[in-house]
């Protein structure tokens, strides 16, 4: 597996590759300082990533329209977001923008290999810590959630799978952030992670996309 990483903070750069060789054993790194050079790291013909990591706001960062600006110079790598900002707007115009996962510089070791680990499954990784409302748990400590196609529940989170049941029964994202008790901002941030992972365009497509799930 190859591996490109872009951020300006050399220990930072040092620490995810070491982190990342917990991975994947045989990865091999390619590392960049600033966006150019990101930029002309992934448009050399010689070179193939299966991921690039990114910061956001390096020096020479053009803004979000960077990520398409990586995905077309590698169409099959995964680029996904490693940035302090937790801001949902951030997180949702790197999803928008084609990122695979947005991962705060906040988490822990075990969340971001987890969060590879589901990007990889073919999933799309948004932070808990955006996303982290109108979560009910149940007396096992967990959030209460029907059973599901398992391929399903292999590419979507637990609230992803909760706003795609309400999307497949025509809902409003206004009528099912009430329901869930989230904000509508949020709810858009689902919308756009569960099109990815299951590489659809629209509701419809969604929302056929897999039988639905049914209530115990």
């Amino acid at each position: 597996m190859k591996i490109l990483i872009g951020d300006d903070h050399v220990l930072f750069r040092e620490g995810l590759r070491r982190l990342l060789e917990q991975l994947r054993e045989n990865a091999t790194f390619a590392e960049a300082s600033n966006f150019d050079e990101l930029l002309d790291m992934a448009a050399s013909k010689d070179e193939a990533y299966d991921l690039i990591l990114t910061d956001l706001r390096m020096p020479g960062w053009p803004g979000f329209s960077g990520i398409g600006m990586l995905r077309d110079r590698q169409p099959n790598s995964k680029v996904v977001v490693v940035s302090a900002s937790e801001a949902q707007s951030d997180v949702r115009e790197a999803l928008e923008n084609g990122a695979a996962g947005y991962i705060p510089k906040s988490s822990s070791v075990k969340i971001m290999l987890s969060a590879l680990d589901l990007i990889f499954s073919g999933g799309v990784y948004v932070p808990a810590t955006v996303l982290r409302e109108g979560i009910e748990p149940d007396h096992r400590g967990g959030s209460v959630m029907p059973p599901t196609d398992p391929q399903l529940e292999q590419l979507l989170t637990q609230r992803q799978r909760e706003v795609l049941d309400r999307l497949r029964e025509g809902k409003s994202n206004k009528q099912i952030a009430h329901e869930l008790g989230l904000s509508e901002g949020t709810v858009k941030i689902h919308m756009t992670a569960i099109f990815k992972s299951l590489g659809v365009r629209n509701r419809t497509q969604a929302a056929m996309a897999f039988p639905q799930s049914h209530s115990a």
